[in-house]
């Protein structure tokens, strides 16, 4: 496929948009409109900020559309448009043609995603109107999980829960796990397809893939992407018993519990900060809470490396992605520290070495390659809505 595909992911109150060229590969331009609905909502393109009031979506994509018309490049060359969704429940595994009957499908799986999945089919149903002529393609960051077996996606919860209500692990991330993934068996130099890695993408969000040969089997975020990791504000794994237990003892209800486990938990909860950053800062002047926080965290990273290298069987590569993971030598150190005995470490030296390119950071000879792959998700959603076109 030629042209332009134009890759909108459509938040709550943003959207972040990115022009790709399909020919060579690589973003031509994007940006962010953001607060939307606020005051000081504002439009950043191509590093240009526009301070103005963006009441909803529909005039969000119309001022996309004026800084495209007014900063460049033309949008003449758009042959698609690709929509990041990020619930596609057991229905939608693969990027598919948006019509009237998707929307309506996204719209009925949104109570597994009701932060989500309700923007980002007002951002489809938006471009649409100001799109008729083209393609549409929704790519689901579940999708990537769907060929995780019954054995590791199945609750251990009344069947009815599961056939009738949806209840299984999902995962998330998927978008970004399927382009780091095949960095990952690019550069050590071997088809995709006999590559096992264990992908953690470690941002204010976290996740742990575990991949064999180009399928997801197992990933630690579940039927939320509140489950796995520690997070910067999200608990992670916890009792599952733990919310009736605060409504015993502290009189919480649900939506408090819930609330509380999302939004003041992870990081922050543990010691004030959920900026990796600061956590360190404060680490490194004594507080015994970030300290601590630190030490849950690795640990945590830790234990799904391990439980996925059982999964696996054998592993040929750890890959690390996300903010945290592309950028802070201290946290890929603390999630790989006492690994040796699985092959896996970190070259300190190769650690350090700051580089915004993909690269290995193990020693020479390693039994595991330890790398570091920026994630670019735009063009993963791009490539995915090719293909899904050239399919079609």
């Amino acid at each position: 496929m030629g042209g332009q595909v134009l890759v909108l992911n459509t938040g709550s109150s943003s959207i972040k948009y990115r022009l790709i060229d399909m020919a060579t590969r690589t973003g031509v331009a994007g940006g962010l409109v953001e607060r939307i609905g606020e005051d000081e909502s504002a439009l950043v393109h191509d590093g240009v900020r526009v301070e103005r009031r963006v009441a909803d979506h529909e005039e969000g994509l119309k001022a996309v559309l004026a800084a495209f018309a007014e900063h460049g490049p033309s949008l003449d060359g758009v042959t698609a448009l690709g929509h990041r969704v990020v619930h596609g429940g057991s229905r939608f595994v693969t990027p598919v043609l948006i019509d009237d009957a998707v929307e309506r499908a996204i719209e009925e799986i949104a109570p597994l995603a009701p932060l989500h999945n309700p923007a980002n089919l007002e951002g489809i149903r938006v471009a649409r109107r100001a799109f008729p002529g083209l393609p549409h393609v929704a790519v689901f960051d579940t999708a990537f999980h769907g060929t995780i077996p019954p054995h590791a996606h199945t609750y251990a919860v009344p069947r009815e829960w599961t056939r009738k209500l949806g209840v299984r692990r999902y995962g998330f991330h998927g978008t970004s796990t399927a382009y780091v993934s095949r960095r990952a068996a690019a550069l050590l130099g071997r088809p995709y397809g006999e590559v096992n890695s264990i992908v953690l993408h470690l941002g204010n969000g976290a996740s742990a893939t575990a991949v064999r040969g180009g399928r997801s089997v197992d990933t630690s975020m579940g039927i939320t992407p509140l489950a796995g990791l520690v997070m910067g504000t999200r608990s992670g794994d916890v009792d599952p018993a733990l919310p009736a237990y605060l409504a015993r003892v502290a009189g919480m209800g649900l939506g408090d519990v819930d609330t509380a486990l999302n939004k003041e938990s992870g990081l922050l909860g543990m010691c004030g900060a959920n900026d990796m950053r600061e956590v360190w800062r404060l680490a490194d002047a004594g507080d015994e809470d970030a300290r601590l926080a630190l030490d849950v965290y690795g640990y945590r990273v830790r234990a799904y490396v391990g439980a996925y290298y059982a999964a696996l069987g054998h592993v040929d590569a750890v890959v690390f992605t996300g903010g945290v993971g592309e950028n802070s030598a201290r946290v890929r150190a603390l999630a790989t520290a006492g690994l040796t005995r699985l092959g896996i470490e970190v070259d300190p030296a190769r650690n350090a070495a700051e580089s915004a390119e993909a690269r290995a950071i193990s020693p020479e000879g390693a039994e595991v390659t330890v790398l570091v792959v920026p994630t670019n998700e735009e063009l993963e959603i791009a490539e995915q809505t090719a293909a899904c076109l050239e399919e079609g």
